[in-house]
């Protein structure tokens, strides 16, 4: 199963099928606002307005799994990066990225990709090529604004 095949919440409760997005280039982000790694929101809505006219698409996923560092609910996540960092990529419902519990998407990505295995902390991303594949993935510390990832995501969108 690829992650075309799969079915998420959006942050206001709506089904929305990964498939919709076939022909772009995704990075999919678990994100927390407790974090110290929070600051990141900035640099992905900067990457997402200066790639978004070519096709790229930053997703943001809520995930309480690390250091219970996003206790909030959807609006209230919302309305933080919003005030915080205007974000305007598109923020979806929380997930579990690791666990008994863990989201199907976050199954997918980890069992895809090199190296594989769980989701060791929040503002992990994974790149998904226009074809749905999951192509890279990057720890933590690797910031968006960091040569290697947008090397690769100018890399994707040149396909």
């Amino acid at each position: 199963m690829g992650i075309s095949d799969i079915t998420v919440k959006t942050i206001d409760s709506v089904d929305k099928s990964l498939g919709d997005y076939a022909g772009d280039v995704l990075l999919i982000v678990n994100v927390a606002s407790q974090c110290g790694y929070t600051p990141q929101y900035k640099g992905l809505e900067q990457l997402s307005q200066q790639y978004k006219d070519q096709g790229l698409r930053v997703l943001g996923f809520p995930c309480n799994d690390f250091g219970a560092q996003e206790p909030g609910t959807n609006e209230e996540i919302q309305q933080f990066c919003d005030l915080n960092y205007g974000v305007t990529f598109e923020l979806f419902d929380k997930v579990h990225a690791k666990g008994a519990n863990q989201h199907l998407l976050y199954k997918t990505l980890t069992d895809s990709v090199t190296p594989s295995g769980a989701v060791s902390w929040n503002f992990e991303k994974f790149l998904i090529d226009k074809k749905g594949e999951v192509v890279a993935r990057y720890r933590s510390g690797v910031t968006p604004d960091s040569p290697e990832l947008m090397d690769a995501i100018e890399k994707e969108l040149a396909k």
